[in-house]
């Protein structure tokens, strides 16, 4: 798990850095869910694999993985603007203030929706 994160945060940071993340349209929200969706279903398919789940496994294990995620990556994405409110330096959003809050922003943001799909995953094995 630890290294699913690792990576899903240095793969956010690598778009950001190289521009892959377009900052003034809805293109930006789009590839930051979409490199989110990626890292759920890495964490979804590890999780199967790592328990040797049959096929219907899998199928919950992707769906409670994507249900977690995307429960809780809004709430991550208010918990960072919250925290790095007083970092913005008076721009109306982080994508306008951009530099390291932004990279912050996306890299917790990344840690916080990969742990609700974790954290999902481990209850419904607590019921299996």
């Amino acid at each position: 798990m630890k290294y699913i994160v690792s990576i899903a945060v240095i793969g956010i940071l690598l778009l950001q850095w190289t521009g892959a993340i377009p900052l003034d349209s809805v293109g930006g929200a789009m590839v930051i869910a979409a490199a989110v969706f990626v890292g759920a279903l890495a964490v979804a398919i590890h999780e199967a694999w790592t328990r040797k789940r049959g096929v219907l496994g899998w199928i919950v294990n992707i769906v409670v993985s994507f249900v977690g995620t995307f429960l809780v990556a809004p709430l991550g994405g208010m918990v960072m603007v919250m925290l790095l409110l007083p970092f913005m330096d008076g721009s109306s959003s982080l994508a306008a203030a951009g530099g390291p809050q932004m990279s912050v922003a996306l890299a917790g943001q990344m840690a916080i929706a990969l742990l609700g799909s974790w954290g999902a995953l481990w209850l419904v094995n607590r019921w299996r």
